[in-house]
């Protein structure tokens, strides 16, 4: 719609980025309920009575709403005054023991700030997920250890409904609503699962919570198994909980009602692990209702951080576009759960699962070794499927007399192939009949599978490589006699299950997770690349230990666990959330920004090995060298991080003229899309002044500006230098600059076309400082043309 929301009303303040107002104000109340009265007399001078529901009036940070209608009515709303754009709605959908200590916070950013009682104080980070388990320890208040900092400008507030009573929210959790209009009007709601509070019935709000700011220290127990301690990146921020996915659906306008309320509320991050499946279809992905929001949220200043995507590896893969928002990649940490097969030639088969050993003490007892398939019941009535014949989805189709304490050996074939048969039923499988393991082993038909590390009530592996089945199959056969019609008439394999609840740690890290979303950024339904490096970052996103919701109304292999060991690009975006709520507690004024500036230019590019970051590719166990398209700037690193010598600001005004410089954009449709005119646009889209550089089509040179602030304290001297992208020269201007505490200083980059290539080459520029403070920016170059 038409007009101001209340955040930026001039009659309530004068537009300053960043600053708070009091949205309980006579005045800001006043204004809410103009807009709200705006939107009814639209719908009622519009549409026909009886054939709409209005779901959402936006009030705070949007002028709009969202309605419930058919596409007929909906038409008859674009040309009404007042009304700027209508937009379909769109699904959207879900997108530790050990992190703090691989990021280095126990020993650094933590003790820094006070140690892990103290890491986060003061801060609220809001959470647009699946709401949260609030008997959990991960959230639990202890009233010896109160909070010192005041959050009297937040003011949220707690929704009780079933299984939320008024207590859950304390000084932890508070704030927790729910959103479910648009998930009410898109489909009839499962009342078992789709629980109308802020209750977590899936456990991904619960596990993203955990990750960014659960609390210090609590122990994960899952089957009696101590697998360590857990604790949040910044474990004494509080949580603030806005519940809009539910197991049965997610709709756009229930989240977009989310991220409204939060900045209402007054929350300092908003961690966004959740969001639209595909790009909006009748816009430009900047011009999308879900990224105007987070525009708003943006200029309302909240940094906003997004999960990048699980589309990996294919390339433009992101479905996180905007300059405004950091998007994050995920990566592998250097610790494994090692599980095996062992049989008695000595061989140790590689595999998957988090289970005691078939002997359970840890001994690598032997056990009889039997294929599902040819432990068949004699005479069996049931359908020679591979449900049933191979995959171990049904007891009845098993001779409980072979398989009772035996390892049985279940195919993937085409019934997880199609994703119609579950670990799940395996494990009830091999608890009816009273397995003494089991391993899930691929099929050559259909090649490599891909496995999680899940923890499994009974002893299993799953061995996921075709190569490694082989030599199971292999073994098998040879030991194992059968008549002339095919029947086994003797079982002579044995085998025992290994642990494989040990963690092991080596090996090379972080490298990119295989799932995780690629670059480049991308403008439209084409994939038409832009001027925008994505992801932005890279942070651990594979195998994270964090809270979980017994429930698990998505996961029933997970029900009745209080911890789950998740990967995600949604698990990788609370611990950039978590870095942010800390280097926001040591720096309180600084913008959105200007942190995500800190946490971008001071990102490392090597793994542990001091070799250049790694990425899965398709195949497992491939690696390739990374690109920024696969890591963005590089790895988080938190402590230096939290003190980047110089850092890159950008206002709202900035992100405007950076969309009116962009020629694939109507003008118009930005009027529409932000209500702001095209005032001063940027002379080339890139450059918006980001913590890197992405030109989507240089033709013969270009020149670049980046403007720099000293927020280290003192005057420092900073040396540039410059690697070059391949088919490119790039010189930089000044070669060296002194700028002093609290100063600026611009920094003009030329790039030239020597080669016209067509494809993306990559550099770097670096800048080195007399202090020891060291900044990193990307370039990511397509020279198209010398001319």
């Amino acid at each position: 719609m038409e007009g101001e929301p209340v955040a930026f009303h001039g009659a309530i303040q004068p537009h300053q980025e960043g600053k708070r107002l009091d949205p309980n104000s006579e005045v800001s109340k006043a204004h809410a309920k103009s807009l709200v009265d705006s939107h009814d007399r639209v719908l009622q001078n519009t549409l026909e009575t009886g054939s709409y529901s209005k779901l959402y009036s936006f009030k705070y940070i949007l002028n709009g709403f969202a309605v419930h209608t058919t596409p007929s009515q909906a038409k008859k709303l674009k040309g009404f005054p007042g009304v700027k754009s209508v937009e379909t709605d769109r699904a959207t959908k879900m997108m530790t023991t050990y992190t703090p200590q691989f990021l280095g916070l126990p020993d650094g950013v933590w003790t820094q700030e006070g140690g892990d009682r103290n890491a986060g104080e003061g801060i609220v980070i809001g959470f647009v997920d699946t709401g949260i388990n609030p008997s959990h320890p991960s959230f639990a208040y202890d009233p010896r250890e109160p909070f010192s900092s005041n959050i009297s400008r937040f003011s949220g507030a707690c929704e009780a409904g079933p299984q939320f009573p008024p207590s859950s929210c304390n000084d932890k959790i508070v704030c927790a609503r729910f959103f479910s209009a648009g998930a009410q009007a898109a489909t009839q709601l499962n009342a078992s699962v789709d629980i109308l509070s802020p209750f977590d019935a899936v456990g991904h709000g619960s596990h993203v919570a955990a990750t960014a700011a659960g609390n210090a220290g609590v122990p994960v127990m899952v089957n009696d198994f101590f697998y360590g301690r857990a604790s949040g990146m910044a474990p004494r921020a509080r949580i603030a909980v806005y519940k809009a996915i539910y197991p049965t659906i997610g709709t756009l306008a229930d989240v977009v009602a989310a991220i409204d309320q939060a900045s209402t509320d007054g929350v300092d991050i908003i961690n966004l692990s959740v969001g639209p499946e595909e790009p909006p279809e009748d816009s430009v992905t900047f011009l999308g209702i879900f990224d105007i929001a987070m525009l708003f949220a943006r200029r309302a200043g909240i940094l906003v951080v997004q999960a990048a995507g699980n589309q990996g590896p294919g390339p433009s893969t992101v479905v996180a576009y905007s300059p405004w928002a950091v998007a994050v990649a995920a990566s592998t940490t250097d610790r494994i759960y090692p599980a095996s097969l062992l049989l008695p030639n000595g061989l140790s088969i590689p595999g998957v699962g988090l289970s005691a050993s078939s002997s359970g003490s840890g001994s690598s007892s032997f056990y009889k070794l039997v294929m599902a398939k040819d432990a068949l019941q004699p005479n069996g009535t049931f359908p020679w499927t591979p449900q049933y014949v191979e995959e171990c989805q049904y007891p009845e189709a098993l001779d409980p007399a072979v398989v009772r304490g035996s390892i049985v050996v279940c195919s993937f074939s085409a019934g997880f192939f199609n994703q119609t048969s579950s670990l799940t039923a395996i494990v009830d499988t091999a608890r009816t009949l009273e397995f003494m393991g089991f391993v899930l082993v691929a099929n050559p038909t259909y090649g490599n599978f891909i496995a999680q590390p899940i923890p499994l009530s009974v002893s299993g592996v799953l061995i996921p490589k075709v190569a490694d089945a082989k030599i199971v199959l292999q073994y098998y056969e040879q030991q194992t006699i059968r008549d002339g019609r095919g029947f086994v008439t003797y079982f002579g394999a044995r085998a025992a299950i290994g642990d494989g609840r040990i963690a092991s740690f080596s090996g090379q890290a972080p490298v990119v997770a295989r799932f995780s979303s690629r670059g480049p950024d991308f403008i439209d339904s084409n994939r038409s690349p832009t001027d925008v490096l994505k992801p932005d970052i890279l942070a651990p996103g594979h195998e994270i230990w964090a809270a979980w919701s017994p429930i698990s109304a998505l996961e029933p292999i997970l029900t009745g666990y209080d911890f789950a060991l998740l990967s995600g690009t949604s698990m990788a975006t609370p611990h950039v959330v978590g870095i942010a709520a800390l280097i926001k507690q040591k720096h309180p004024s600084w913008t959105p920004s200007m942190v995500a500036s800190a946490i971008s230019t001071t990102a490392t590019q090597y793994d542990n090995t001091g070799e250049m970051i790694m990425a899965e590719g398709l195949e497992i166990g491939s690696l390739f060298p990374s690109t920024y398209f696969d890591s963005g700037a590089g790895f988080v690193s938190p402590s230096r991080a939290m003190d980047p010598g110089l850092v890159l600001n950008s206002e709202f005004e900035d992100y405007i003229g950076f969309l009116c410089s962009m020629p694939e954009i109507d003008r118009a449709a930005i009027r529409v899309a932000t209500g702001v005119w095209c005032g001063q646009a940027l002379s080339h889209p890139a450059n918006l002044n980001l913590p890197s550089v992405t030109v989507s089509a240089l033709t013969r040179s270009l020149t670049l500006r980046r403007s720099f602030r000293n927020v280290g304290g003192k005057p420092e001297t900073y040396v540039c230098s410059v690697i070059w992208p391949n088919g490119t020269t790039v010189d930089l201007f000044p070669p060296s600059f002194t700028i002093a505490s609290d100063g600026t200083q611009d920094l003009y980059i030329e790039i030239n076309v020597t080669l016209a290539r067509n494809e993306f080459s990559f550099g770097l520029i670096v800048l080195t400082g007399s202090l020891n403070h060291i900044l990193r920016m990307p370039l990511s170059i397509n020279p198209v043309s010398i001319y």
